[in-house]
């Protein structure tokens, strides 16, 4: 039974809120882990300026998995037991890949010159593991955790899937935000990274509907199917616009270096909505809505107050962050 009042849209709002997070999660994190990944083994210069370009912004972007995490625990209590509860393994394995990298970070910068190319490996190696994981708990989820063969299959292709995204959006970044031999080795990068993602999200767009009859019935069974259309169109579009930009690379005078980014971003956008509109309003997909697992409308109340101080502050010093460190990447130091 659907409730009314305000106790019917105060978990919707919390819902797009941890959607929110986690989406502008994916897209900030999702580049400096994409960087992480792509650290090339054979020049130590680009590894330094590919650290040097998320330097600034990388250990900031992760707050938006706290308050996404945050929300889901205070204002989803019985869907964060049930997800935790199946996504155990995979959560404590990411956990282990960030923690790696913080470590790496530091350790690169301040450890003897023959361990840092040791230290540039974990690294890579953490955010591989992180991406992979993400990836799998996603499609873990996605298939309503069940406990078999297929679900399990389809996990390992989300987790691929993430990771081509993730190397995708750092490529992306990386042709906006350095210059010369890197940024011609990112555009590659970008380009190829651009076709692995599409074709795993055009893979995923098949499995899913087929895979449940709810998310069937929504995209093929709804009066809304053809305005639905222009969610494939414009990725579509998208990953057209990119790639046509990246076949031509360079451009004069560094024309559009930021069209990547803006493409990948919109297909970050366009992706997460796809995602929310197959499974609202279940938070954990065929077996509970945001209904029946939101806390007490009174707690929700109190935590939205909260919210309300908490997420404009991580909005502004984000925007501060970036608007400080614009432009070019330079050498990163430290004193």
């Amino acid at each position: 039974m659907i409730p009314t009042g305000e106790a019917y849209w105060l978990p919707v709002i919390f819902i797009a809120l941890m959607g929110l997070a986690f989406l502008m999660y994916a897209v900030l994190d999702g580049y400096d882990l994409g960087v992480g990944i792509l650290l090339p083994n054979n020049s130590e210069s680009q590894r330094d300026t590919m650290i040097a370009s998320i330097g600034p912004f990388w250990d900031a972007n992760e707050t938006w998995l706290v308050l996404g995490v945050g929300i889901l625990l205070i204002a989803f209590p019985s869907a964060h037991n049930v997800i935790l509860f199946h996504l155990y393994l995979p959560v404590t394995f990411m956990l282990g890949g960030l923690i790696l990298r913080g470590v790496a970070f530091d350790f690169r910068a301040k450890a003897p010159a023959h361990d840092k190319r040791l230290w540039d490996y974990a690294f890579k190696g953490g955010s591989l593991l992180a991406t992979l994981s993400q990836g799998y708990m996603l499609g873990l989820f996605v298939m309503g955790f069940e406990r078999s063969a297929i679900a399990y299959a389809f996990a390992v292709l989300s987790a691929v899937c993430v990771t081509a995204g993730y190397s995708f959006i750092g490529a992306a970044w990386l042709v906006m935000k350095t210059e010369g031999t890197l940024q011609m080795r990112a555009a590659r990068w970008a380009r190829i990274c651009l076709w692995l993602t599409a074709l795993g999200l055009f893979v995923v767009s098949l499995v899913n509907p087929l895979t449940s009859a709810n998310v069937f019935e929504k995209w093929f069974g709804s009066s809304l199917g053809i305005f639905l259309l222009i969610i494939p169109l414009a990725v579509f579009f998208a990953v057209m616009t990119v790639d046509r930009y990246l076949a031509r690379f360079p451009h004069s005078g560094d024309f559009g270096c930021w069209i990547p980014f803006v493409g990948a971003l919109a297909v970050f956008i366009l992706s997460f909505a796809a995602l929310g509109y197959s499974f609202f309003p279940q938070v954990v997909p065929g077996k509970m809505t945001i209904w029946e697992a939101a806390s007490a409308t009174e707690s929700l109340w109190f935590i939205l107050y909260g919210a309300m101080i908490v997420l404009p502050a991580i909005i502004l010093y984000t925007f501060y962050a970036y608007r400080v460190f614009w432009g070019k990447t330079r050498e990163l130091t430290y004193y």
